[in-house]
């Protein structure tokens, strides 16, 4: 494994002219020649008025694209090497053998968990992956009866198993986490278990759900052949304290493996683990959190608003759009935008419906769908049990189970015909697999977040030509979007308040909202670790 390390900015004062040896620029690119080597030389040469002899080579740093104007544009940003050439230093990740190092136990292993892992390795510790679902390649044939036959394994799902729920969700990496961590890092690793490099560029990187089950399994590979210990099907049933401190954890309810130090990186969706934790006296509170629908689109449609052609150039990506408007002092937004994307059923109980979405590498569906949301404050919920606003969660998912009359299909209904308070009499060709049942989905959303999305959508369509369209579905419910429950941590330390060693990490704890996200307080928290022990 190796990175390239670039030399800093040189400058030469020769006879009074000052010789930029290297030099960042931006330059602009037509679609149809982002790729061409000899366009981007000749557009570098000719912004920095050289002789394009003088550039010895150059490097991308950002990629992105401008589609303000009618003429769709790519803009990057390039570090320029002028009569001289990049000098690559290759070191190998200190992926040292740590079989016989102090162990690590980690609850879970999705992005928090894995980079957890990693970093453990890296500075000397043993990491103990413990999974309550299935490997990557087991976990397909549950995936498989989800979609076929509305049959939920619950310790095997979209949102169970190895690489967590953006295993085979997507794998969009965009964050805005640039103050809780070092973003490359996280983005190199996926690079050197195999992603493609131009996750490293873009401003939007996606990895795509039919890529990153391998990318997972180089990673499981790594762990392994350090001496790290990666298990399946190990749900840990119990927290074992001792005098105020983590002493290990009971697992499937029979076997105690010891540790005083454990992250616990179990995702948004172990409401088990929240049960737990209440149960034992440890704190956990109520959070905020957001409920709507997943709204799917014709990718033509979207192609048509974001790139201002009736037809999208081959040159140019699935278009992709974010939203969002206050109604009545309330934030409602789209977010996990599918460009080429498919909804698919991510409930992890039996007799609930939870939609979300995801695309392949080439985002070559002919859908986009993203998730819908209002947000949910404490006040809505009533009351003081920390719980509340998960039970209010699950109850919103039954009654989504209910108005879709069983075996995971969906209650929908179309765009207009929603926002106007009629059925409808028929919904259009979608991606849901399970099926679809045509409702009024008033009735399965609360009132407050049904009226915010009947304001919302047509202001939408306002910022967005053609998004206000009886063409769009809306799916029930988007539920997940983050936990429910927080789990506290000392902002210093990362430890629980009342439990030394135990280190609540990620979304499920309510610290992160994305695979790198949730990667960066993984590498966190195995830091804080070092220190602690």
């Amino acid at each position: 494994m190796f990175i390239l390390i670039f030399r800093t900015f040189v400058t030469i004062q020769d006879k009074n002219l000052t010789r930029f040896m290297q030099k960042d620029i931006e330059i602009t690119l037509a679609p149809e020649i982002v790729e061409s080597e000899p366009a981007i030389r000749k557009k570098l040469s000719n912004a920095l008025n050289i002789d394009a002899k003088r550039i010895n080579s150059y490097q991308i740093l950002k990629r992105s694209i401008d589609a303000r104007s009618r003429n769709v544009i790519y803009r990057l940003q390039i570090k320029v090497f002028i009569d001289e050439s990049p000098l690559a230093a290759i070191f190998n990740t200190n992926y040292q053998n740590v079989s016989q190092a102090k162990q690590v136990i980690i609850v879970g292993a999705g992005p928090a968990g894995l980079f957890a892992a990693l970093q453990c390795i890296e500075i000397g510790l043993k990491p103990i992956v413990l999974e309550r679902g299935k490997d990557v390649k087991q976990r397909r044939r549950d995936l498989a009866a989800i979609n076929k036959e509305g049959l939920v394994n619950t310790e095997s799902n979209y949102c169970y198993g190895e690489g967590g729920a953006g295993t085979y969700s997507d794998g969009k990496l965009y964050t805005r986490s640039n103050k809780r961590g070092d973003i490359n890092k996280v983005l190199q690793a996926f690079v050197q278990h195999g992603a493609d490099a131009d996750i490293l560029i873009d401003a939007r990187p996606h990895i795509g759900t039919n890529k990153l089950p391998q990318i997972i399994t180089a990673i499981r590979e790594t762990i392994l052949n350090a001496g790290g210990e990666l298990r399946f099907e190990q749900k840990v049933t119990d927290l074992l304290i001792d005098f105020g401190k983590i002493s290990g954890v009971l697992i499937n309810g029979e076997e105690k493996l010891l540790s005083d130090a454990v992250i616990l990186a179990t995702g948004h969706s172990a409401r088990d683990i929240y049960e737990l934790l209440h149960r034992k006296g440890i704190l956990v509170e109520a959070k905020p959190f957001a409920l709507g629908v997943r709204i799917e689109h014709p990718q033509a449609i979207i192609d048509a608003a974001q790139y201002h052609c009736d037809i999208r150039s081959e040159f140019l990506p699935p278009a992709y759009y974010s939203l969002v408007e206050q109604v009545d002092s309330r934030g409602v937004f789209s977010f996990c935008m599918c460009p080429g994307g498919i909804i698919a059923p991510c409930a992890t109980y039996e007799n609930e419906i939870v939609v979300n979405g995801w695309s392949p590498s080439k985002r070559n569906n002919p859908f986009a769908n993203s998730g819908t949301v209002v947000q949910v404050t404490l006040d809505d919920v009533k009351g003081t049990d920390p719980l509340r606003m998960m039970h209010f969660q699950a109850e919103i998912e039954k009654t989504a189970f209910q108005l879709g009359g069983g075996n995971l299909v969906a209650p929908a209904q179309r765009m207009v015909d929603f926002v106007e308070g009629r059925v409808s009499t028929d919904l259009p060709k979608n991606s849901y697999l399970p099926g679809t049942r045509s409702v009024m989905l008033k009735e399965t959303l609360p009132d407050f977040v049904a009226s915010s999305l009947k304001n919302a959508l047509p202001l939408f369509g306002k910022k967005m030509k053609g998004y206000y369209t009886n063409e769009a579905i809306l799916v029930g419910v988007e539920s997940r979007s983050s936990s429910p429950v927080r789990i506290p941590r000392d902002k210093e330390s990362y430890q629980h308040p009342q439990v030394a060693g135990l280190f609540p990490c990620a979304e499920g704890a309510g610290y992160a909202g994305g695979i790198v996200s949730a990667a960066i307080d993984g590498l966190n928290c195995a830091n804080a670790i070092l220190k602690y022990i």
